[in-house]
């Protein structure tokens, strides 16, 4: 995991030397401080890594890397007005600290300067590398949107929830790496199936963020735990307890997500007791370890290097094994 680390640290080094502007304060304060707030880093790290991976230089790849991590991070500025969260990443939410105009504004702001980033990097391939972004940048605006929908729907199947999550979340990644790769100069076949092992290793890592949000520990998941069950966000979890449980306890579950629902604190701890009786964190990381596999596959298929190809597949089981 070395590479990785040196990777982050260049990300880091290469965001804290920018400055995103200076006035007005309340558009261009909010964007300093939510990429002052860190975080995984996983789709610079992902778009650096790929570059390495075809010998590419990855001084190169850091304007995309930096252009992916602020589209991130704009999603999550309007991510968190739409949950209405107090917390990111263990600290005040933009929408909290200023407020939902700011964090909408600044959040588009960031929209734009992603682009920016894309095109101060004088890539010769831009235009494929400019078509891979647009299409997901599309792609992740209709996963928020299912995921809203789904709010409000009480016949959601785990089918049309690994779509939404793969939009939402999955595609982001295999993107990076394909934006990698293609900066590297790598051949569209070769993109094309490091794009599937990010999408893939994208659904597991989603997947367990949702385990997270229902069993981890608030400390180090760096937000407060039960906010998809408050939420009454129709994540695995909740659809997999719905397909198992006992009628009675189907009708509870139901119940819990509805107008009828305990105050918060006592509706976390009802849904997670039904989650316990039928083992769904088990199911959980059964359905992560499958999304974990398909990625392998697709890494061995590549045409790389073995150490650096393994590499990313220590990456990848993490993604999935972590606690925060």
């Amino acid at each position: 995991m070395d590479n990785f680390t040196v990777y982050k640290e260049k990300i880091d080094r290469f965001l804290a030397q920018k400055s995103y502007g200076d006035f007005p304060e309340d558009l261009y304060q909010p964007i300093a401080y939510t990429l002052s707030l860190g975080g995984k880093r996983l789709r610079p790290v992902l778009a650096l890594a790929a570059c390495d991976l075809f010998g590419g230089d990855i001084n190169r790849a850091l304007p995309a890397a930096a252009g992916l991590e602020i589209f991130h991070n704009f999603t999550l500025l309007h991510d968190d007005i739409m949950d209405q969260a107090p917390q990111r990443r263990g600290k005040t939410s933009v929408y909290k600290k200023w407020n939902a105009n700011i964090a909408i504004l600044s959040g588009d702001t960031m929209f734009a300067l992603a682009y920016r980033y894309f095109l101060s990097g004088n890539y010769q391939n831009l235009q494929t590398i400019l078509s891979t972004f647009t299409d997901t940048a599309v792609e992740v605006c209709e996963g928020q949107q299912y995921d809203m929908d789904f709010e409000n729907r009480v016949d959601v199947t785990i089918s049309e929830y690994l779509k939404m999550i793969r939009l939402k979340t999955a595609v982001l990644l295999g993107a990076s790496l394909k934006i990698g790769a293609a900066v590297a100069g790598a051949n569209a076949r070769q993109a094309d199936l490091l794009y599937q092992f990010g999408v893939d290793a994208g659904l597991a890592f989603q997947l367990k963020d949702d385990w997270l949000d229902a069993f981890g520990d608030e400390d180090k998941f760096g937000k407060s735990i039960g906010g998809d069950i408050v939420a009454n966000k129709k994540t695995y979890l909740y659809l997999k307890c719905l397909e198992k449980a006992s009628p009675s306890d189907r009708d509870v579950l139901l119940r819990l997500y509805s107008p009828e629902a305990p105050e918060e604190r006592e509706k976390i701890k009802r849904v997670t007791a039904l989650y316990g009786k039928y083992d769904i964190q088990n199911e959980t990381i059964r359905e992560m370890e499958y999304f974990f596999n398909r990625a392998l596959h697709f890494l061995d298929m590549v045409k790389a290097f073995k150490d650096r190809k393994d590499e990313l597949a220590r990456f990848a089981a993490w993604l999935y094994r972590r606690d925060h």
